[in-house]
């Protein structure tokens, strides 16, 4: 089984104030473990913000080189079209991005780890786990 970290997560392992996220991705592989290009833009959008982009951008580099990157690509690009759809028509919408993470992680087959499950809970066959539980 291979994992898609959504930001939040990748937040908690970098800062390291959620030891049971860490003791989670430390159970699997870390070729079990990816991060999508769009959780990086994130990362990088709050690096820009921080008191210390430079050291931040620098840590961020460290933590990214140990996982596999994944982009969103065509076959991602149809899975958001039907997510998108069903979300709207349902009135259920979240936000671009995490529509974008779910597609990827349901176009590959793969486990999204979110502590934000309120909304990854309305995309239909979506399997995710939280690492910040138990």
């Amino acid at each position: 089984m291979i994992y898609l970290l959504d930001t939040d997560i990748c937040i908690h392992l970098l800062s390291g104030r959620e030891p049971q996220v860490k003791r989670n991705a430390d159970l699997a592989p870390t070729s079990a473990i990816a991060i999508s290009a769009l959780t990086m833009a994130e990362m990088f959008s709050g690096a820009a913000r921080a008191e210390q982009p430079l050291l931040t951008y620098a840590k961020q580099a460290v933590f990214f080189m140990r996982y596999t990157i994944l982009p969103f690509d065509e076959a991602a690009a149809r899975v958001y079209g039907r997510i998108d759809g069903y979300l709207k028509d349902a009135g259920m919408r979240i936000g671009p991005v995490e529509t974008q993470i779910a597609a990827i992680a349901l176009a590959r087959n793969l486990i999204l780890v979110t502590r934000n499950t309120r909304h990854f809970r309305r995309v239909p066959n979506l399997a995710f786990e939280d690492w910040t539980v138990g």
